[in-house]
């Protein structure tokens, strides 16, 4: 796989204040340093996500902004899927040409930043495990989001999750800095 390069742009920004699946496109979001989206269910210090906060509430949100490509929507597309970006319960979904692929977003080592146009960083903690409602969106796309490797790993196609390091409003057309965290590199594995 060739280099992922080291910027982007903004495609689209979702937020939705309820546990829901999807997640409203709106012009502009809020991160909050430590917190997340401002107005998104999964904004807090601690695990907001319900199969998590149930097996221990104290534990660090780790899962604070959900980010994915564009080139995934376009992935599922070609395997007969309708999906709309923000309808994957994504914050922050990315442009693919020029930017990052799907498999190339998932690919950054744990630790990257994200340095958006108008202040934010988002540092990334790992890959988001797609879970049962993603069927009950649209049927099989669970199995779509799933996929081995040469190696027989378990691929997770469904993006990756960031903590927020430095607050500032993200919009779509903001461009996007992709600093590599210093070696050794650590692969992202599920948060």
């Amino acid at each position: 796989m060739a280099a992922a390069p080291l910027h982007t742009t903004v495609l689209a920004v979702h937020r939705d204040a309820a546990h829901q699946f999807s997640k409203e496109t709106v012009p502009a979001i809020v991160l909050e340093a430590g917190l997340g989206v401002a107005g998104d269910a999964h904004h807090g210090r601690t695990v907001q996500h319900r199969s998590r906060a149930k097996v221990d509430p104290h534990q660090p949100n780790l899962r604070q902004v959900h980010l994915i490509t564009a080139s995934l929507l376009s992935h599922l597309v070609d395997q007969g899927f309708v999906v709309a970006a923000g309808e994957l319960g994504e914050n922050i979904t990315l442009q693919s040409a020029p930017g990052l692929q799907w498999e190339e977003l998932i690919a950054l080592p744990v630790g990257t930043q994200l340095h958006f146009a108008q202040g934010a960083v988002v540092e990334l903690t790992g890959l988001r495990n797609p879970c049962s409602q993603i069927d009950r969106f649209q049927r099989g796309l669970m199995a779509a989001m799933l996929d081995k490797d040469a190696a027989g790993n378990v691929v997770r196609k469904t993006g990756v999750m960031g903590i927020v390091l430095a607050g500032g409003t993200v919009a779509g057309g903001d461009t996007v800095q992709v600093v590599l965290p210093a070696l050794p590199h650590r692969p992202m594995e599920r948060v």
